[in-house]
């Protein structure tokens, strides 16, 4: 049998498809007769429009579309009209969703630029699938990849009905993979949750000619009456409770991808990665899954490969590829791998720059071992910084463990990235002044890529318990740019869902917005760093550099030194003081009370409740100036005039201000010591900087 694996746009350019390289290495393994060929058309896609808008639209427009625009369905308007064989369908659609929701004018030309070329993108691509004489065509479908996938499906069909087309992926799990079969009859088969287990199948039933009914979750066509096609009937087997073993899943294959994107136009505008997988499920949510979180709908239940396992295959995978980043696809780390797999990688000498989801409670220990290990990106979860709406979430992290993470990473040189979440049911506005307070402190800090309210995810429990605050719910309305079809279909088909707004809305919402803008506008230039000092290391030097803050440099000696020193693991003050207490320093509460208060008061220590945490780092890690010409080679610019007058203009993205660099502690003026006894009075400014 011929088989044709394809992964269509918006497909990340830069990274291999893992579910096509997984899917091509098993078939390798159980069914080595077949041949078995991979079209990327993410990538064809990206040269298409590099070619045909003679370098206009380059590979950073389309990450702008099938990334950043993704809860606009931008990249599936793109296609829509080739899949109801209509140029103008959706375009009034769009042009009235971009008003209302004051999209950039210039974002508009772009997508309207990339759809007049998609009809003729997809006859390419159906010539080339059809090149190579396919009896099978499987499609994996995630986020935008469908209405593309959908577009060429169709296309190949209207050629050759005989061929059999597949589709499979995260869009397709539960009621949106039969939604999908029974509203596209020239899908043939869809398979709901894992594939390892289900394509397999479905192929011998295919050899054999047999009706696949007894494959776990298949959508399919039953037919009758002599096989007319006015018979047909969309099947949907039970699905199964049954996951995949991590030792059944193999080692993806990458070749043809490798081999694809050296050749191409586009290598000159990306880093290639690799992408593995150690972990599927979540081992937090089956104990306590995140209200909001939609992933993982179908398969919960958390499997890992052994450390030593994963290990070898990015071993293997680098050594052939000579790729040294590594992105892990696992929506969260295994706790084991901080004893098998980490270590490893570590003792490796493999300069790599991994890329790992991973939960924001981790120790100071873990995130250094992450940091030797190569972890250069990681994707914490940290969602908000108070304790309340952390609660609400169900995240089992407090607002000050999540102040203590960012300022770690910063200590090992580690960018996270993460998004202040809000809008949850029971929420207040008390909940977030008390943080808003302190966000100018926090500058020097990560910050998050922006405050957003929640949407609703299909799957997550607040999608499946109305009781917890989203009774009310329709198709997120998107997708009536994207699909024609009934809302009752439209509600089985897609992931987001719009409700009404719960939460805080108004002058603390405005408020909330705002300082995230102001923090990161602020944090390239700012720093907050503390050394030890003195004959015997237990002095203090901070020296305040922040953005909004005056430059100075305090000393601490004395109970004051440690106790700023016990504060990065954040602590009560009745704990604080037991702690200064044991290491025998003579502080009254009085005393620890006064000189709290006045290191919060000069932003020196972050408190939820009744924790607290000290904010200087130990070190200043270089950072990348965002505004750089080289950092902003890869956005779409937005200072073109606009195509149509439908939207309003783009405004320029806020400027961040040149990198600072830090000073060692030897450029900064002599320390004049506080004339007050060691260890007694609050915290003293020394230096004006």
């Amino acid at each position: 049998m011929r088989v044709q694996l394809v992964t269509m746009p918006w497909h990340p350019i830069d990274l291999p498809s893992l579910q096509v390289g997984l899917l091509h290495q098993l078939l390798r393994q159980v069914r080595p007769d077949d041949e078995v060929r991979e079209f990327h058309g993410s990538l064809r896609w990206a040269e298409f429009l590099l070619e045909r808008s003679g370098g206009r639209l380059r590979p950073g427009d389309y990450e702008a579309i099938g990334s950043d625009s993704i809860f606009h369905g931008l990249g599936d308007w793109v296609f829509s009209g080739v899949l109801y064989g209509d140029e103008s369908w959706g375009v009034a659609r769009l042009h009235a969703y971009a008003r209302a929701r004051a999209l950039c004018a210039d974002t508009l030309t772009t997508v309207s630029e990339m759809r007049a070329l998609a009809a003729e993108y997809i006859d390419r691509c159906a010539d080339e699938v059809l090149g190579h004489d396919p009896d099978v065509v499987g499609f994996t479908s995630t986020f935008m990849q469908n209405v593309s996938s959908l577009a060429l499906a169709r296309e190949l069909k209207r050629r050759r009905p005989q061929l059999t087309v597949v589709f499979g992926g995260s869009n397709c799990e539960g009621p949106m993979g039969h939604a999908l079969h029974r509203n596209h009859p020239y899908v043939d088969h869809v398979v709901r949750g894992e594939g390892e287990y289900a394509f397999p199948a479905l192929l011998a039933h295919l050899d054999a000619g047999t009706p696949p009914d007894d494959v776990p979750g298949l959508c399919w066509w039953e037919t009758s009456d002599g096989g007319r096609r006015s018979s047909r009937v969309s099947r949907a087997n039970t699905e199964t409770r049954r996951t995949v073993a991590p030792a059944d899943i193999p080692s993806p294959d990458y070749d043809q991808w490798h081999a694809e994107i050296e050749a191409s136009p586009v290598i000159e505008y990306v880093y290639p990665k690799l992408v593995v997988e150690g972990a599927r499920g979540c081992w937090w949510g089956e104990k306590h899954h995140c209200t909001f979180c939609g992933l993982n709908g179908t398969a919960m239940a958390f499997r890992a490969k052994p450390g030593e396992r994963l290990w070898s295959e990015i071993d293997r995978l680098v050594r052939r590829h000579h790729i040294l980043d590594i992105v892990t696809v696992d929506n969260i780390i295994d706790m084991a791998y901080f004893k098998d797999f980490l270590p490893r990688a570590a003792e490796s000498g493999w300069d790599l720059r991994m890329h790992y989801e991973v939960k924001s409670n981790l120790s100071r220990e873990q995130i250094a071992l992450l940091g030797e290990a190569g972890a250069v990106l990681l994707q914490p979860g940290i969602e908000s910084l108070s304790n309340r709406v952390l609660d609400l979430m169900d995240k089992g992290v407090s607002g000050a463990r999540n102040v203590r993470t960012l300022r770690e990473f910063d200590n090992h040189a580690i960018t996270c990235t993460w998004n202040y979440l809000y809008g949850f049911p029971g929420e207040t506005a008390d909940d977030y002044a008390r943080v808003l307070d302190q966000t100018p402190a926090l500058v020097h800090l990560q910050p998050p890529g922006g405050a957003h309210r929640i949407q609703l995810e299909r799957f997550s429990p607040h999608f499946t318990n109305p009781a917890l605050g989203f009774g009310k719910r329709h198709p997120a309305e998107m997708y009536q740019h994207v699909y024609e079809l009934p809302e009752d279909e439209l509600a089985d088909l897609v992931y987001l869902f719009d409700t009404e707004d719960a939460g805080i809305g108004g002058e603390i919402e405005d408020r909330l917005l705002r300082a995230v803008v102001q923090w990161r506008a602020a944090h390239a230039a700012s720093t907050l760093v503390m050394t030890e000092t003195g004959e015997d290391g237990e002095a203090l030097l901070v020296r305040d550099r922040r953005q909004g803050w005056p430059p100075r440099t305090y000393w601490f000696n004395g109970w004051q030194a440690a106790a700023l020193s016990h504060l990065e693991e954040g602590r009560t003050a009745p704990a604080l003081h037991r702690h200064l207490t044991e290491g025998r320093h003579r502080v009254s509460q009085e005393e620890l009370g006064e000189w709290l208060t006045e290191a919060l008061a000069l932003g020196l220590l972050f408190r939820d409740d009744r924790t607290y945490v000290s904010l200087p780092t130990r070190s200043a890690p270089i950072r990348v100036d965002r505004a750089s010409p080289e950092a902003t080679d890869l956005l779409p610019e937005c200072d073109t005039p606009a195509a149509a007058d439908l939207l309003p203009e783009c405004d320029p993205p806020d400027a961040v201000a040149p990198v600072q660099d830090c000073d060692t502690p030897d450029a900064v003026a002599p320390v004049q010591e506080c004339g007050t006894p060691a260890g007694i009075g609050p915290a003293r400014e020394a230096v004006g900087g």
